[in-house]
């Protein structure tokens, strides 16, 4: 037998927790800093507002304004933001937990069955000379792993929303001492964010090995088929979060934009819009706890079919713990070299002024990547044996550890071109969202087509990456090096999530500054930090979806391995019916959540004129509006319309799989991968540049922009429209059909015993 890997079990066993706990300490060491600034006004004892330190002279004092009066009011509005944010997702916590329950009870039901609830060992199913536990403790493990995985994804978007309704108010504060001061507290609290997930998803795995390690003791091929279940939970609550919070926040949007800046002439997150809460409530259900789940659903995935495709390579048969869990490995390597690359934003640079916002936060994504290729190096040199063999459909390849290291690195740099790629195409400072702006000019119509096919353009380099990992992977390492090289994407997810959360966070201190009524040069330090946020919300979301396709096909190979289908042949009829369904698939998902969107919004419109038209003196700004009603109505719509999607996703596997059997569910899950990846990144970019080309003419930083201007010009109308229209591409369809086609493959996966023993039954009939 080859060497064995240089790190000792006893050391792996220690710094996998050792590295989650770091990470979680780190996260608690930001949020201790962020909460140093403080909601209540100062007093001096001559009666003035204090200085917070030498030369930080707060521009209310320049301009006159009551500094007192500005912190309560951005108190009880952050209050306001919160208490929406936490009841709407504990209503929506309440019919996912039902969902959570049903769905459990089915994997026992499905996966138990499949020896007819026998408690006898049976041979193992690649090893036949082996004996494996019953299948009725794969379906025990694989439900308690579903619901662990679903109740970790759901804490961590809870938290993640937690810290941004926490650190909004504080931001705006913040920004009235420069730039720099609100850059780090945003900053600080995505990290916040950023760590908490990373590490708490690593510990909640590793710990679920370990303790499901004690009952299936040399039986690993059981113990990480029991373990995909965790993916499968992160994922499934990941989507409901996404669409529910996407409709949510997009209801509220547009309903607030047209009838405030489009009939009313208002400014973005005027006080007297009554929907201008529950458009900063949104925000922060959508972008941070849709996010959070998303790509915590993502990370689990990728580390659950990387370890399905170990157990039964030579890691697996030979019991070599440490290169057994090299997925771990990378994400606990990953936590340090964000830790190091955090402190370069918030420690030891400054940031002094706004043009310097955007190339700090891109900084971010390029040391995070170099570190982490040091990092990758490292751990493959110490975790993995010289040579091993990895399994390949039914034959055992030969790999050597730096093949390996190549896999999860070409992941990582690719995830880094996309993420630039979509940074060219969505943020104004490049030609492609200035054209999309320019367009505006003779009207919405043109600005519509230009941002359609900017979406259009915007997929081919991204493609061009995947493409190029996924044969470079494969080449060198099968469906295992497709796994790693997804989880090397998502090895910076503490910094991606970082960067991510940063964005609506900033969106909504500019939300509550205008709210405030502070004065127009805090707004204009907000705006920048928004506008900023906007393109690496962009990039985050080209992140999610990239590694959505890497992870799905790894899913995929390892589905195909587990369901013994030796090739999966696209020239069969019974493979293409499927292919050209699954293909269709994401079509009818944007369908369902666009249209659902559009409904909510056509309520909370009304409901926003209606208040406009019967309340007196609102316009005036002498009575409040009704800000509960538009939160009821985005509420209400989002809990009712995020069940049908969500369905639909869940419920395509066990049908295709139960009646057609896996080789038309195989081509099901490859069509949905290939469409799905395609409309997510061109939606999604769309969006972006929409938004940015109206944030282009509104700022008027350059004289072309000028000439667009100013807010209220009918090429402001026009880009106020295109906005509106790709608000539900960008944040609600596109974000959610990377969940669809990583949740069908990693369903396929944990469902695949009982599809190979029981589905098929109409080709079995006929």
């Amino acid at each position: 037998m080859a060497a064995a890997a240089i790190l000792p079990e006893l050391a792996t066993q220690v710094l996998i927790p050792v590295a989650a706990a770091v990470g979680i300490a780190f996260a608690v060491l930001q949020w201790v800093l962020v909460s140093k600034v403080r909601l209540t006004p100062e007093r001096r004892a001559d009666g003035g507002a204090a200085k917070t330190g030498p030369g930080d002279y707060l521009i209310e004092e320049e301009e006159g304004l009551n500094d007192h009066n500005v912190v309560v009011k951005c108190a009880e509005i952050q209050s306001a933001i919160s208490e929406g944010a936490t009841s709407f997702l504990f209503t929506e916590y309440k019919y996912v937990g039902l969902f959570m329950g049903i769905f459990a009870i089915l994997i026992f039901l499905f996966l138990g069955s499949v020896e007819g609830f026998s408690t006898k060992s049976q041979p193992c199913h690649y090893s036949k000379d082996k004996t494996c536990k019953p299948a009725l403790a794969n379906a025990i493990f694989s439900t308690i792993a579903f619901v662990l995985g679903a109740v970790t994804s759901l804490v961590s978007g809870f938290l993640g929303m937690k810290i941004a309704t926490y650190a909004n108010a504080r931001t705006t504060l913040e920004a009235r001492k420069g730039v720099g001061k609100a850059f780090i507290t945003a900053f600080r609290s995505g990290a916040v964010m950023g760590f908490l997930l990373a590490a708490s998803g690593l510990l909640v795995l590793y710990i679920a090995i370990n303790l499901f390690g004690i009952y299936y003791g040399d039986d690993w091929e059981g113990l990480f088929e029991a373990i995909t279940g965790y993916g499968l939970g992160g994922s499934s609550m990941a989507l409901f979060g996404r669409v529910g919070g996407g409709i949510y926040t997009k209801a509220a949007d547009v309903g607030a934009d047209l009838v405030g800046k489009v009939e009313r002439n208002i400014p973005e997150d005027d006080p007297r819009n009554p929907a201008v809460i529950a458009d900063n409530v949104g925000d922060n259900v959508g972008d941070i706890a849709g996010m959070g789940s998303d790509l915590f659903g993502s990370y689990a995935e990728s580390s659950c079919a990387a370890l399905v495709v170990a157990s039964i390579s030579s890691f697996g048969i030979n019991h070599e713990f440490t290169p057994m869990v090299y997925p771990l490995l990378v994400s606990s390597v990953g936590i340090i070299a964000c830790l190091i690359t955090t402190l370069f934003a918030t420690d030891f640079f400054e940031i002094k002024a706004v043009n310097e916002i955007e190339p700090a936060l891109k900084k971010q994504l390029i040391i995070s990547t170099v570190v982490m290729t040091i990092g990758i190096a490292l751990i493959s040199w110490l975790g993995l044996p010289y040579t091993f063999t990895i399994f390949n459909f039914g034959v055992q390849k030969t790999v050597h550890s730096w093949q390996l290291f190549l896999c999860v690195a070409v992941g990582l740099w690719a995830g880094l071109i996309i993420g630039f790629v979509t940074e060219y195409y969505t943020s104004n400072a490049y030609s492609p969202v200035q054209d999309v702006a320019d367009s505006c000019r003779t009207g919405a119509a043109t600005n519509v087509i230009f941002g359609l096919a900017l979406g259009y353009k915007s997929v081919i380099i991204p493609i061009f990456a995947i493409a190029f990992s996924i044969f470079l992977s494969f080449s060198l390492a099968a469906m295992y090096g497709v796994a790693v090289a997804a989880l090397g994407m998502l090895s910076t997810i503490a910094t991606g999530l970082a960067i991510d959360a940063y964005g609506p966070i900033s969106d909504n201190a500019g939300g509550i500054a205008e709210m405030a009524g502070m004065s127009h040069r805090i707004r204009e330090r907000t705006d920048a930090l928004d506008a900023a946020g906007n393109t690496t919300a962009a990039i985050g979301k080209g992140f999610a979806i990239g590694s959505a396709a890497l992870v799905s096909l790894a899913l995929f190979g390892a589905f195909v391995s587990r369901a013994a289908i030796s090739t999966v042949d696209v020239l069969t009829p019974k493979v293409f019916i499927g292919l050209i369904v699954g293909a269709m698939l994401p079509y009818w998902f944007s369908a369902m959540t666009m249209k659902s969107v559009g409904s909510a919004a056509l309520k909370m419109v009304e409901e926003v004129r209606r208040q406009f038209n019967t309340i007196p003196g609102l316009m005036e700004g002498t009575t409040k509006p009704d800000y509960a009603t538009c939160v009821k109505i985005s509420t209400d719509a989002s809990i009712k319309e995020m069940i049908p999607p969500g369905a639909l996703v869940m419920l395509t596997p066990l049908i295709v799989g139960i009646l057609f059997g896996v080789e038309t569910l195989s081509g099901v899950l490859a069509g949905a991968l290939v469409s799905g990846v395609q409309i997510a990144i061109s939606a999604s970019n769309t969006g972006g540049a929409w938004d940015n080309a109206k944030k282009y003419i509104e700022a008027g930083a350059s004289e072309h922009a000028r000439t667009l201007g100013p807010k209220g010009s009918d090429p402001h109308k026009a880009a106020v429209i295109g906005d509106t229209i790709g608000d539900p591409l960008k944040d609600t369809s596109g974000p959610s059909l990377n969940i669809l086609i990583k949740l069908m493959a990693v369903e396929s996966l944990v469902f695949a015993p009982f599809f190979a023993t029981h589905g098929g039954i109409l080709f079995k009939w006929l």
